[in-house]
């Protein structure tokens, strides 16, 4: 089925963990409250809307976050709570789809072509979802609809929060040609002023550019830009998409060497390792990326017999595998990256003494 046939909704709950904090503990509710662990490498695994407005985010470090809001109320997250409210929401979801692709805990992508209450509408269903979420949650959760994954996340991030943006088919070229290229899924800091150099602002800019150009300065991606570009994205919403690998990965604005890489490490550890607790996963393989300043990609991993139990043991052995690189010390590094894989039960992780130390 065609993109422009297909009817999208992307639900994602509104600062999912930091509210149902909120719901379950009045006393917190209006507070800027920070769901992260204690101790001096913690990090952020949600923020509530009113911690937000200090720059407070997930996958920052607590201790950055207690220095831009010091009010902030810090709670130790309890992912069983979590994934129990998560398995409600979904319950939500398959009255009204089994065509459900999970992203995380808290987001999925919904194809409603078809759905099972008959309602007129995608629009409708997305209306009928949210409610439903509120009326047996107690949560608020934003929605987007549109013909294509692509767009429908873009459009949940419209309203939000407690938000609803439709994105009709006929509307996709206009909405697209203002849209700055950041918006777009993939553009980060690095690609975005790669982006910028070229005199690309906004995505009506990018479509200027043929295929093959933008093949030319981004590789495989390049065409991926040029698709989105004109709203194309051919992607099928697949249920029970089994999760592989969880990774972040950065490009310097200057090479670096190996020996300077340990802020980044530890950065890159706590975004793959909030990933992975997103997706209700923890795994036993660590895997350390690099791509020289003359693109030699590098690869290290190394397996444990149990699964990596916190994120300062992630970007310990992130940082311990530079060891295995035997490239010369003085060797310039534009990438690097850290993945976890080998995956097992969020639960059997948690059944280790030290998991919240």
């Amino acid at each position: 089925m065609a993109s422009s046939e297909r009817k999208i909704v992307h639900v994602d709950m509104d600062a999912f963990y930091a509210s149902v904090e909120q719901r379950d503990r009045p006393e917190l509710r209006g507070l800027p409250v920070v769901v992260a662990w204690t101790g001096p490498r913690s990090v952020v695994c949600a923020a509530s809307y009113e911690a937000r407005r200090f720059g407070v985010h997930s996958a920052m470090s607590a201790a950055r976050a207690r220095r831009l809001c010091p009010q902030a109320v810090c709670v130790p997250p309890d992912f069983e709570r979590y994934r129990a409210v998560s398995r409600q929401v979904r319950g939500i979801f398959a009255r009204h789809t089994d065509l459900i692709e999970p992203l995380s805990l808290d987001e999925a992508y919904l194809d409603v072509t078809v759905n099972k209450q008959g309602l007129a509408s995608a629009t409708e269903v997305a209306q009928v979802i949210r409610a439903q979420i509120r009326a047996e949650t107690g949560l608020t959760a934003s929605a987007g609809v549109a013909p294509n994954k692509f767009l429908a996340k873009i459009a949940s991030d419209w309203n939000k929060p407690d938000g609803l943006f439709v994105i009709k088919p006929s509307r996709v070229q206009a909405f697209l040609l203002d849209l700055p290229v950041r918006k777009v899924p993939g553009v980060g800091k690095v690609m975005q002023a790669r982006l910028l150099e070229l005199g690309i602002h906004t995505v009506g800019e990018l479509r200027q550019h043929a295929a093959a150009e933008l093949e030319l300065h981004f590789g495989r991606y390049g065409y991926r830009l040029y698709e989105l570009a004109r709203g194309i994205d051919e992607r099928a919403v697949e249920p029970d998409l089994a999760v592989r690998q969880v990774s972040a990965e950065t490009t310097f604005e200057i090479d670096l060497r190996l020996d300077q890489l340990d802020e980044t490490l530890r950065r890159l550890s706590a975004k793959a390792w909030e990933q992975a607790r997103r997706k209700g996963v923890a795994g036993r393989t660590v895997v350390l990326k690099l791509k020289t300043d003359r693109f030699r990609s590098l690869t290290r991993s190394h397996t444990q017999p149990q699964p990596v139990a916190t994120p300062q043991e992630l970007a310990e052995l992130a940082l311990g595998m530079r060891e295995r690189v035997t490239l010369p010390p003085y060797t310039l590094y534009r990438l690097a990256g850290v993945g976890l894989s080998n995956f097992a039960g969020m639960d059997e992780a948690q059944r280790q003494p030290d998991m919240f130390a």
